[in-house]
C-alpha cells in the first residue's frame, strides 16, 4: 500500500471519510487560523523528545462506569475547576496518550481521561465496535461527572466519537476541541468498496500493517525515532477483533448527520502533515476555528506538548468564556 498516498487521503486516523485527489486548501482568515511557531530546539520537533521525558502528574481518582451495553469503562479524574475537560483518545490508543496534557489542564480545570471500550483497562465484552457505541461510553462517563459544563476533546477517531456523544450529553457540553481530525468534513463518505480496500491489508497482517502505517504515514521523516517506534509498536498490539471493526466503522461514518446536531463551537488543532481546508469545514460548522501546529505529527500532543498545550489551554479558555456570556 502506498503509505504517503494514504496519508494524503486523510482517512483512518488523520481524518474521517472522503479519499481522493485533494484540492489546495482555501485561504482562511487570519483571525481564525494560527500557524504555530517552528521548533528551535536541536533535540527534534517539539524540543525535548517526549519519549524520554519524565512527568509528575496530579493525583488521579480512578473510576469505573458501565456503558449501556454493560462494558466497564475506566476513567481517571484529576484536579478541580470548571469546566471539566474530557479527553478522548483515538484509534488503537488509550488515555495515556494525553499524559502530557493532564498537569497543565488540571491546574485550572477538572480533567477526565477515559479509556474507550476495548482500549486501556476498559472492558472488551462488546460485539458492535461502532462510533455510536463509543459515543455511549463517553456519555456514560459524562453522566458521572458532577461538573455543570463540559469541554470534549477528541484525538483522531476520538473527535468523531465526541461529535457523536455531544447530542447524547446535551446542553452541558459547551464546546469541542478536535485534534488531528475533521479534514474530510464536507466530502462524501467513502464507498463500501473503498472501505474494504483500505481495511484488507490490516485484516491480512494487522501488526505489520499498523506498524508500517504509523511509521510511514503519521510522522514526518525527521521525527524522534524512539517516539515513532513506541507509538507504532503500542498501536499494533491493539486486539484486531477491536481495531479492525472500529476502523471499518470510522471509515464508514458519514459526518454530515452528526454535524447538524452540533450547536456548540468546534475548535481544531491539526498538524501540517496534511492540509486542512478550514473554509470548506466552516460551511458545515460556522463556528469552526483552526490552529495548525507546523512541523508536527499526527500525535502532536505526544511529540510537541510544549507547543501543543498552550493551544489547547487557549481553546478551552475561549470556549469557557464564550459559554459564560
Amino acid at each position: 500500500m502506498p503509505w504517503r498516498g494514504v496519508v494524503c487521503c486523510g482517512v483512518l486516523l488523520a481524518g474521517v471519510g472522503g479519499c481522493g485527489p485533494q484540492p489546495p486548501p482555501a485561504s482562511t482568515p487570519a483571525a481564525t487560523q494560527t500557524q504555530a511557531a517552528s521548533p528551535t530546539a536541536p533535540t527534534g520537533p517539539g524540543g525535548t523528545p517526549p519519549a524520554a521525558a519524565v512527568r509528575t502528574e496530579p493525583a488521579a481518582e480512578m473510576h469505573i462506569v458501565l456503558s449501556p451495553d454493560s462494558v466497564h469503562i475506566e476513567y481517571h479524574v484529576y484536579g478541580h475547576g470548571d469546566p471539566a475537560v474530557v479527553l478522548v483518545h483515538g484509534w488503537a490508543a488509550d488515555a495515556n496518550y494525553w499524559s502530557g496534557q493532564v498537569e497543565p489542564l488540571a491546574a485550572r480545570y477538572t480533567v477526565v481521561a477515559l479509556n474507550l471500550a476495548g482500549h486501556g483497562a476498559s472492558g472488551s465484552n462488546r460485539t458492535d465496535w461502532s462510533i455510536a457505541n463509543y459515543a455511549q461510553d463517553v456519555a456514560a462517563v459524562a453522566r458521572e461527572i458532577p461538573s455543570a459544563r463540559l469541554v470534549l476533546v477528541g484525538h483522531s477517531m476520538g473527535a468523531a466519537v465526541v461529535l457523536a456523544a455531544t447530542p447524547l450529553i446535551g446542553s452541558r457540553v459547551i464546546g469541542i476541541v478536535a485534534v488531528e481530525a475533521l479534514r474530510s468534513v464536507g466530502r462524501p463518505p467513502l464507498s463500501a468498496r473503498e472501505i474494504e480496500r483500505q481495511v484488507a491489508p490490516f485484516s491480512a497482517d494487522f501488526i505489520g500493517e499498523t506498524r508500517h502505517y504509523v511509521t510511514d504515514a503519521l510522522f514526518p521523516k525527521d521525527a524522534n525515532a524512539l517516539l515513532v517506534k513506541k507509538v507504532a509498536y503500542d498501536m499494533s498490539l491493539e486486539p484486531p477483533t477491536v481495531a479492525i471493526p472500529s476502523m471499518r466503522s470510522l471509515l464508514s461514518l458519514d459526518l454530515a448527520p452528526l454535524l447538524t446536531a452540533i450547536h456548540v463551537p468546534v475548535y481544531a488543532i491539526n498538524s501540517d502533515l496534511v492540509p486542512t481546508d478550514a473554509a470548506r469545514i466552516r460551511r458545515s460548522l460556522p463556528e469552526f476555528t483552526l490552529d495548525v501546529l507546523d512541523h508536527s505529527s499526527h500525535f502532536l500532543m505526544l511529540e510537541a506538548p510544549a507547543r501543543f498545550n498552550p493551544l489547547l489551554l487557549k481553546d478551552v479558555a475561549a470556549l469557557s468564556s464564550r459559554a459564560a456570556h
